[in-house]
């Protein structure tokens, strides 16, 4: 496991723990109690911690390499996953993966951001920023949806939209901003989760949802810590001040009304946990699609955009 400083004394804890453990294995010495008393300190201390994270620990939380990803997500709780490859006009992004499967006995629509899990799946996925073929394929898989009338789950877990020289050319603002628009006027529930880290329109293109939840310490924002520093004090130093700034936790975006519940993680973050956290995000994914269905389409795509239209709006 990657380690964050913050979490520093609890995995040196943990350690000895560990070591005393392989001891008592070799040895005749009975250290059962004191294991137990220095579990149930680093469990206190786990607690402790996280109950208490910084917004710019939550961002390191949020980014932790070990918390599981869009394919973790598929393999714990899609059957028969069936990937849809392509926009159908320029190529096939790996950042942005999508297509067919069985949610909890229900035909559904899946896609979201994958960043992979070592130097070699992160190269290959583009660390989750995804190109404008992407969002195209997005697109493609929305309207699928609507043709035949089945729900969509996104998770989104980016820091946002790749911006290199050639997504440039190939109109990535204009493919997110048309896949926000194809998931204002989808005629089938959608149902999306922030996982990671939620950056910027590379987000939104797909989190534009009936249902849009976040997991306890994920992060959504127009922009990353880093960069908001970076623009108004010109230094990437005040990344903690911005972070506070932003308001980017899952605390704040509830209070805010942004989104519509938040999904507990188990102590410690969902890297230290994650068929647990799967699991809680499919129950949660599971009550608001039993919320919407049956559905009127109609009545479904002007909800969504009213939901919309009201964020940022004075009482």
């Amino acid at each position: 496991m990657s380690k964050l400083e913050f979490e520093k004394p609890i995995l040196e804890l943990e350690a000895k723990i560990a070591e005393l453990r392989n001891v008592g294995s070799d040895s005749t010495l009975n250290i059962t109690e004191e294991i137990r008393r220095m579990q149930q300190k680093a469990d206190k201390l786990l607690q402790q911690t996280y109950n208490k994270l910084t917004p710019v620990q939550k961002v390191q939380v949020a980014r932790h390499q070990d918390r599981p990803h869009f394919l973790d997500y598929v393999r714990g709780m899609i059957e028969d996953f069936t990937p849809l490859a392509g926009d159908r006009r320029f190529a096939e992004d790996k950042a942005l993966i999508g297509g067919l499967g069985r949610f909890k006995g229900r035909s559904v629509v899946i896609m979201g951001h994958e960043k992979g899990h070592d130097t070699e799946t992160r190269i290959r996925h583009n660390f989750g920023m995804a190109r404008p073929e992407g969002y195209r394929k997005a697109q493609r898989l929305l309207d699928m949806a609507t043709q035949f009338q089945l729900p969509v789950i996104t998770l989104v877990d980016t820091a946002g939209a790749y911006p290199g020289v050639g997504a440039e050319e190939r109109g990535q603002a204009e493919a997110i901003a048309k896949s926000i628009e194809t998931c204002l006027r989808t005629k089938a529930p959608i149902v999306s989760v922030i996982i990671g880290e939620g950056g910027s329109g590379g987000a939104i293109a797909i989190a534009t949802a009936d249902k849009v939840y976040m997991l306890e310490h994920s992060i959504y924002s127009v922009i990353s810590p880093e960069g908001c520093a970076s623009i108004l004090w010109r230094s990437a130093d005040n990344a903690n001040d911005a972070a506070t700034a932003l308001k980017l936790t899952a605390e704040d975006m509830l209070g805010l009304k942004l989104i519509d519940g938040i999904i507990a993680e188990p102590i410690g973050g969902a890297h230290r946990a994650r068929e647990l956290t799967i699991e809680s995000v499919a129950k949660q994914i599971n009550s608001g699609l039993d919320q919407m269905i049956p559905w009127d389409d109609e009545a479904l795509k002007q909800s969504r955009r009213q939901k919309f239209l009201a964020m940022g709006r004075a009482a």
